[in-house]
């Protein structure tokens, strides 16, 4: 069995809940990536925060990304699974859910995040093709 421990990009920045989006705009731009976890005060995972929603949530609705927050458009519990869990468990996660991105927690602590390219890289190439199309349904 392969866990999700084994696959996730490890170390992952967050973008704290009362952090504005222009900043998680900035460190998205600094990592290179598409997405962050939003973090309490508290450090718990309060949710995930896309490229995506910054432009929709905000900027689309005519919204000032200096001065909306991350915590802001974090909605509901956050979608996760746990460091040892089967990488087919987070594909099956990734799936209901329709999430290209699922973070990894141990306990309560953030521990890695799990993309569709780290599914790729462990799965058979027809597994990864299933994977996709139906994450991206």
């Amino acid at each position: 069995m392969t866990t999700a421990r084994e696959i996730m990009s490890t170390d992952p920045r967050c973008i704290g809940e009362n952090d504005t989006l222009a900043d998680a705009a900035r460190l998205m731009v600094e990592l290179d990536v598409g997405a962050l976890p939003i973090c309490g005060e508290d450090d718990r995972l309060k949710g995930m925060l896309t490229d995506r929603d910054i432009v929709v949530k905000c900027v689309a609705r005519g919204g000032d990304p200096a001065s909306t927050t991350a915590g802001s458009l974090a909605e509901g519990k956050p979608v996760t699974i746990g460091a040892d869990d089967d990488v087919r468990d987070a594909l099956t996660t990734m799936e209901q859910y329709q999430v290209r991105r699922l973070p990894v927690i141990d306990g309560h602590d953030l521990v890695g995040i799990i993309s569709q390219a780290d599914i790729a890289l462990s799965l058979s190439p027809t597994e990864t093709g299933e994977t996709v199309e139906a994450i991206s349904e």
